[in-house]
């Protein structure tokens, strides 16, 4: 999952974003509402996170309305410490998805950000399969034939994007954008060595499916055939 923050508040949202990448969430941040628009139009992020007290000319609100008028799909909440209804309702008609009212509790954001990433999914529930692997993405929980699996974060967020993409071919960069922030892009070989490391740890176990490589074009979450 990939997350971009849009937050003035520089503290705040260095506390954030290093909180989200301890559960393998990819995360960008900027402090102004241009500087959202460029890079939420050129990255794929799955959800965006905006203060809706923004400095310059353009707040919380119209970046909202500005993303949505161009088709950015992702989820949005709003952010702030305003808490009066009329704000709540002038986020929602602006297209956001979520509001959430400061102070908050850290659990809470991180709940309403794995719901709103969710809500483009075949299945929102919060346990995934794929074969006899699980995983539980509210206790942050992967099970294999009922046994558990010791991932990292990173390695937690990489099979969670291919259990979520079942037998569907994944370049790196798709890997990648939803699991690293655009800082780790000059590390050409990331997602081979995570990758690697991942199906390592599968193969340990007594997984029915595996990471297959397709080579030149990515990589592919299917079961393992009888005769391997």
């Amino acid at each position: 999952m990939r997350v971009l923050i849009v937050e003035d508040d520089v503290t705040l949202a260095k506390e954030v974003s290093r909180a989200l990448v301890e559960y393998g969430i990819g995360v960008d941040t900027v402090e102004n509402g241009h500087d959202a628009i460029l890079v939420a139009t050129t990255s794929a992020f799955d959800v965006v996170i905006i203060d809706v007290m923004l400095p310059s000319t353009m707040d919380g609100f119209a970046v909202c309305r500005e993303l949505r008028h161009r088709r950015i799909g992702a989820g949005i909440m709003m952010l702030t410490g305003r808490d009066a209804i009329r704000d709540r309702v002038t986020g929602l008609e602006a297209g956001a998805d979520d509001y959430l009212v400061k102070p908050f509790a850290f659990q809470e954001l991180l709940a309403r950000i794995r719901a709103l990433a969710r809500r483009n999914l075949p299945d929102r529930g919060s346990l995934l399969r794929a074969g006899n692997i699980a995983i539980d993405t509210r206790a942050h929980r992967v099970t294999v034939g009922g046994q558990q699996l010791s991932l990292t974060s990173k390695e937690h967020a990489i099979l969670e994007l291919f259990v979520h993409n079942t037998g569907q071919l994944l370049s790196a960069g798709q890997v990648h954008d939803h699991t690293w922030s655009y800082d780790y892009s000059s590390r050409s070989n990331l997602v081979q060595v995570y990758i690697a490391r991942l199906r390592r740890k599968l193969e340990a176990t007594s997984a029915d499916h595996t990471i297959v490589t397709t080579r030149g074009s990515g990589y592919r979450l299917e079961p393992i055939r009888p005769d391997e």
